[in-house]
């Protein structure tokens, strides 16, 4: 994947935008044919899926947005606007902007959180989910930090998009998410970017109210009924699978058959992207 290396303003020149009524969203659309949506977490964005896309594009219409907050999208004064619902609402925004009825859907990290309260409301809109090292319960939730609200929390993000400690936090999500760390400048550049250019809401309540309180999505798990692949990243320390296997593969009703746990951490789109394609399309074209 790295002959052929894409830079941050090409991705970026690639991207449609969708004025959502809180703010502009950039959003990758490519391909055609059954849909799939690609879903970022915190602190990433669409730039997460770059070296999957062109593949899965070949079968299918593929949808990668950079949520409001992140990547090249918005970033609007405010906290709440960033609440997992106001995210849900957001996306089936898009959705319906693009008249796209159903679609299969990819979740990553936060992405987990945005997705359940999408189907908390409207759980007919998702054909097939398929989990990447995703936010579901507590038991397997240990964030790189928890933040109180305030002005520590406050200072910190100003250090991230001022340049003063962003590449020191990067650095140290980097090191602790891959298995071996062979990104290079440009693709670090795609993460970089948007830190410096102000986007920091997002992640501030992030860490300060969803880490805090981890929304409880039990009795939905429990309700919702589709066809759920799960691609874990066997050695993430943010989001580990074995403390909450059991409750995700029971209230999901998943078999062991759809659940491929891989050699990688947790940027998993990073470290194994060739072999996520290939799991993603075989569970897609299954009967």
């Amino acid at each position: 994947m790295q002959e052929d290396q894409m830079s941050y303003q090409a991705f970026r020149n690639q991207q449609h935008s969708f004025q959502s009524a809180d703010g502009t969203i950039k959003y990758i659309d490519q391909g055609v044919g059954d849909v799939i949506v690609l879903l970022h977490g915190v602190p990433t964005s669409g730039w997460l899926y770059r070296n999957m896309i062109d593949e899965l594009a070949k079968e299918y219409r593929v949808i990668v947005p950079d949520m409001l907050g992140f990547g090249s999208s918005d970033s609007p004064k405010g906290y709440d606007i960033y609440s997992e619902s106001n995210h849900a609402k957001r996306l089936l925004a898009l959705m319906d902007a693009l008249e796209i009825e159903t679609w299969n859907h990819v979740m990553h990290d936060a992405g987990g959180l945005w997705t359940f309260e999408l189907l908390k409301q409207d759980s007919r809109r998702i054909k097939k989910l398929v989990m990447l090292n995703s936010i579901v319960f507590e038991e397997g939730f240990k964030p790189p930090m928890r933040m109180e609200p305030g002005f520590m929390a406050k200072a910190a993000m100003w250090g991230y998009r001022n340049g003063i400690t962003t590449n020191l936090m990067l650095k140290g999500l980097f090191k602790t998410g891959l298995q071996v760390n062979n990104l290079t400048k440009q693709d670090v550049e795609g993460y970089k970017q948007p830190l410096l250019e102000g986007k920091t809401r997002a992640m501030y309540y992030f860490f300060t109210q969803t880490c805090a309180a981890l929304p409880d999505y039990t009795s939905l798990t429990q309700e919702i009924s589709i066809s759920t692949r799960v691609i874990w990243g066997s050695h993430d320390e943010f989001l580990l699978w074995n403390p909450q296997k059991s409750e995700v593969m029971t209230n999901l009703s998943i078999p062991q058959a759809d659940v491929s746990l891989i050699d990688a951490k947790h940027f998993i789109q990073e470290e194994k992207p060739e072999e996520i394609v290939l799991l993603i399309q075989s569970f897609l074209d299954k009967e």
